[in-house]
């Protein structure tokens, strides 16, 4: 029988892999404040970049190999209508698998043990836009190869829903610990001022398939856009499991914050908003790097075209203040226009203290940045060597 491992257990194994880095490793009380309380600001290069994809790279996944890291792969969507698909990489930045067509697929996100046919399987789930649907694939520990185990049809959302309203864009994957429930929080490309995230419940159809099962709908949107009178809209979503929240970024305005368990008693309330200034661009990717003890970082994407920076805040302000998330650093990191991006904490071969992931636009490939330059940084406003 497969182990299973939730991001959780993910996390447990990087404490142990970290035990020594993370004592030494700058929390949000030791990363310096520039004169005038700016956070530091640094550049770094990335380590290598993937190959590139067909037409328009979106958003990144990274799979962890819990049993060889440096095996680990990165999986990217080519948000293409109708010849799009999954583009699956491995840490050197080759091609391991394509699996095409698909129908402008935006976003992807990997979860751990999802109970199927009786046993915890890895997934990674992307949004189908013009299909208006989900699509779920198994990663094979042993392969390493995706597979497609959605049920018949595809996981149908945004349902009664007209024009773009009724597209999926967005999607972050949340483990609860409780019960190893696994949901699919989905924003669509347009919606209202409230209630615009979508939440399913994933699971066995019965015949060792994956279903989907709307649970609630909330959050809020400012409904600024880049010009007077556009809607803007949300795409970015990512969820720590650990600590059980879901964030997601309001292109104009900031990035919010909720409970992801439907069933948690602040379920129905905002816990936070911030990030609300000091953007050049849209708020794009998001991820989560986290450390043991709730420790970490959460990482935005500020989509500026031929220099996208990122903006790295503390995953928590401590227990007197748990949904304060001041702006620790600013990074330059040279990638086009970033849409999507990913953080992994875990040491993946060459990356050592783990790996950052984001979409580069023009060039069509994603780059691999080493979270140590990143680190550097965040313990002095050090930029790391080219």
């Amino acid at each position: 029988m497969p182990v299973m491992y939730s991001r959780r257990r993910l996390a447990t194994m990087i404490a142990g892999w970290l035990a020594c880095s993370a004592c030494s490793a700058p929390g949000p009380a030791d990363a310096p404040q520039a004169k005038g309380g700016m956070p530091p600001t640094g550049t770094v290069a990335a380590r290598a970049v993937t190959g590139t994809v067909p037409n328009d790279p979106d958003d990144p996944a990274i799979w962890v190999d819990p049993v060889h890291p440096p095996s680990s792969l990165i999986i990217t969507t080519d948000k293409q209508e109708v010849d799009g698909g999954l583009y699956v990489f491995g840490l050197d930045g080759r091609l391991r698998q394509a699996i095409t067509p698909m129908d402008r697929p935006n976003n992807v996100d990997v979860e751990y043990g999802l109970l199927l046919g009786g046993a915890p399987v890895d997934i990674a789930v992307v949004t189908e836009r013009m299909r208006r649907r989900l699509r779920v694939f198994r990663v094979d520990r042993g392969s390493r190869r995706l597979e497609e185990v959605t049920t018949a049809g595809g996981i149908p959302v945004l349902e009664g829903q007209a024009g773009e309203a009724g597209e999926p864009m967005g999607i972050g994957l949340y483990r609860r610990a409780a019960d190893g429930a696994v949901f699919a929080i989905v924003s669509p490309k347009a919606g209202g001022a409230r209630d615009y995230l979508w939440q399913y419940r994933l699971h066995d159809d019965g015949h060792g398939r994956v279903a989907g099962t709307l649970v609630r709908r909330f959050g809020a949107f400012s409904r600024q856009g880049a010009a007077p009178g556009e809607p803007g809209e949300i795409e970015a979503v990512a969820v720590d499991d650990e600590l059980g929240h879901v964030y997601y970024a309001d292109e104009r305005f900031g990035i919010r914050k909720w409970a992801a368990d439907p069933d948690s008693s602040d379920a129905g309330r905002e816990l936070a908003v911030f990030g609300t200034d000091g953007y050049l661009g849209d708020r794009e990717g998001l991820a989560v790097y986290g450390l043991p003890g709730g420790a970490g970082y959460i990482v935005s994407a500020d989509q500026v075209p031929g220099g996208a920076r990122v903006h790295v805040y503390a995953r928590s302000g401590g227990p007197e203040a748990p949904h304060q998330h001041r702006r620790l650093a600013i990074v330059e990191t040279g990638a086009d226009a970033t849409d999507g991006l990913e953080a992994v904490s875990a040491p993946l071969g060459p990356y050592g203290r783990g790996l950052l992931v984001m979409m580069n636009s023009g060039p069509k490939t994603f780059m691999l940045f080493d979270w140590n330059s990143i680190r550097a940084i965040l313990r002095d406003g050090r930029s790391s060597p080219p």
